[in-house]
């Protein structure tokens, strides 16, 4: 039986949003399916604000149109669109009580006093801040307030939640809680999500889809494990976790030669093209120290240690001047110092094959 395809529910076609000389995004083509938890992920100024605003409204394209279900809605206000938008700063009514700022949007559509009742109940229920609806915003903690925020935009049923950076002003701790309970209320919601992010672990953490952008264009789209275990490119490698990219030239079907360094075994998927010059990315838990010389290993001279408790990081470079990250599990295997020569093992299926700009796979 063949497997269904969730529909689109947003779709970008050829978006481009301009200020001034300024392309905030370029020519961008994305689809969001039913009921998934899509992150928008990359530095400031990349364009995924300016990607959610598009979508919920708030801008219009330069170039381009918006549909959602199929219907363009390229142009129409963002309250005719049936969003729901929770923003960073969570925009709560300071002077309205919990239960009023949930009501909100439902007293603007007329709802009855009866059904606005029932309807902030059960919102307040699913975000857990039963018992609070007389007190103010103030009176809150800043997660509390970002629960009453998700649950002023889920009140109504919208047919897509937008979230723009919603954890971005609670300390790491709670962070961490908001993010899974997030996930929690999505799911048992099952509403289509798009989630605007800098944050690559609340990427990784949060969705079924990551794109990442740079310069107003995605550079890569897919499943969380996909685009940190296999980047498309340099970009990517760089933004999501940490990594080391290394040059080389290949000596072989499967082997490449690290500039000075070494000769190792590479796995990326397909045969290499001798003297073919190439980006390789390793992810640094992937590497480990070594006793000495052998197979897939290279030496290198330790620069900077940094103790984090369950492991340290170990920046080293090789002979030829490539730096490398290491993350080293502790106990170490044997004491390490700077300025300490070492040896570290590159498994061949590690290694990831980056495009290069301009160059063809």
């Amino acid at each position: 039986m063949a497997k269904t395809v969730p529909k689109a529910v947003v779709e970008l076609q050829g978006c481009t949003r301009e200020y001034g000389p300024v392309r905030a995004v370029d020519a961008l083509d994305l689809a969001v399916l039913e009921g998934e938890f899509l992150s928008l992920l990359g530095p400031s100024g990349c364009g995924k604000t300016t990607t959610l605003n598009l979508i919920a409204g708030f801008v219009d394209p330069t170039a381009g149109r918006i549909l959602i279900d199929g219907e363009d809605v390229t142009g129409r206000p963002a309250h005719l669109r049936g969003l729901g938008v929770v923003f960073q700063s969570y925009a709560l009514f300071p002077h309205l009580t919990v239960f009023e700022n949930v009501a909100f949007g439902l007293r603007e559509r007329r709802v009855s006093g009866a059904e606005i009742d029932r309807k902030v109940a059960e919102a307040l229920a699913l975000v857990r801040l039963e018992g609070r609806e007389r007190q103010r915003p103030a009176e809150l903690s800043g997660g509390m307030q970002q629960r009453v925020a998700l649950a002023r935009a889920l009140v109504y049923r919208p047919r897509v939640l937008l979230l723009d950076e919603p954890l971005a002003a609670l300390d790491r701790k709670l962070r961490e809680e908001m993010r899974d309970e997030l996930r929690a209320i999505q799911r048992s919601v099952g509403i289509t999500t798009v989630f605007v992010t800098h944050d690559q672990a609340e990427a990784l953490g949060l969705s079924d889809r990551i794109a990442v952008m740079s310069h107003g264009r995605i550079e890569q789209l897919g499943a969380p494990r996909e685009v940190y275990e296999r980047p498309a490119t340099r970009f990517v490698a760089d933004f999501i976790g940490a990594s080391t990219v290394l040059r080389g030239t290949a000596r072989g079907a499967d082997r490449v030669a690290l500039g000075g360094a070494a000769t190792v075994q590479v796995a990326v998927g397909r045969a290499l093209r001798a003297g073919e010059e190439l980006d390789l990315a390793i992810r640094p838990e992937r590497l480990r120290l070594a006793a000495g010389p052998g197979e897939n290993v290279v030496e290198a001279r330790i620069e900077g240690l940094v103790y984090q408790g369950a492991q340290t990081e170990v920046t080293a470079r090789l002979g030829d001047g490539q730096r490398m990250l290491v993350f080293v599990v502790e106990p170490a295997p044997m004491p390490l110092a700077v300025g300490q020569t070492v040896h570290f093992h590159l498994p061949a299926d590690a290694f990831m094959l980056l495009a290069r700009a301009g160059a063809s796979a």
